[in-house]
């Protein structure tokens, strides 16, 4: 099973597109090789297999300039740390493995949610 992580903290998948309208990439893809489909696409998941590679950040960001309005979904090895991360990057939510949401708890993913307010240039400025 997955837990869902969004600004409001866990939920289960309420996900119930058609399969032909989602696809699932893959940190090493490129958002380009879909500009043809995005128009067809409902959610685009873009699968982190480690959390110490940050591609999927990039896609995330390369999707959303080229244009996709859709749902984005950052699943698999993301960490709570990485939270703030992947919502400026685009993502919209993430999907963890019931596994780390028993190690890292909702608060913990929680405490970063205000992703807007806590992003470095902002603390710069500040």
């Amino acid at each position: 099973m997955t837990v869902i992580v969004t600004d409001r903290g866990f939920a289960p998948d309420d996900w119930r597109g058609e399969e032909t309208r989602t696809t699932t990439l893959t940190s090493d893809e490129r958002a380009a090789d879909l500009t043809e489909r995005l128009s067809d696409l409902d959610m685009i998941r873009v699968s982190f297999s480690s959390f110490a590679d940050g591609r999927g950040f990039t896609l995330a960001r390369d999707l959303r300039r080229l244009g996709f309005t859709g749902r984005l979904r950052a699943a698999g090895h993301v960490l709570s740390d990485q939270y703030a991360m992947a919502r400026r990057s685009g993502f919209d939510e993430v999907e963890i493995s019931d596994d780390l949401a028993a190690r890292q708890p909702e608060t913990e993913w929680l405490s970063r949610a205000d992703w807007r307010a806590h992003d470095y240039q902002s603390r710069l400025r500040g």
